[in-house]
C-alpha cells in the first residue's frame, strides 16, 4: 500500500470534516488559522498536511484513525515539525 496521498482526496476529505462538524477541531483550526492570517485556501492546505500525517501513521502501522494523533498535529499548526523529523 502506498503512502501518497493526491492532495484533491485529502482537500475533499478536510472539506467534508468541515461540512458536517466531525471531528469538530477541525472546523476549530480553519477558523483560528484564518483568525491569525492565513487565507482559507492556506488554512486548508495546512490541515491537509495534518490529515496526511494520519493516513500516513494509519498505513505504516497498518492501524486505524486515531482521533488523539489526528487533534495534536491540527493543534501544532501552522508549525509543521513533522515535516522536519
Amino acid at each position: 500500500m502506498t503512502t501518497e496521498f493526491n492532495a484533491a482526496d485529502l482537500l475533499e476529505v478536510a472539506e467534508n470534516q468541515i461540512a458536517d462538524g466531525e471531528p469538530l477541531l477541525v472546523k476549530e483550526t480553519l477558523m483560528r488559522l484564518m483568525m491569525t492570517g492565513h487565507s482559507r485556501e492556506q488554512a486548508l492546505e495546512l490541515i491537509c498536511c495534518a490529515l496526511s500525517v494520519e493516513f500516513t501513521a494509519i498505513v505504516e502501522h497498518n492501524g486505524s484513525f486515531d482521533l488523539a494523533r489526528y487533534s495534536n498535529s491540527l493543534k501544532q499548526l501552522p508549525e509543521v515539525p513533522w515535516l522536519e523529523e
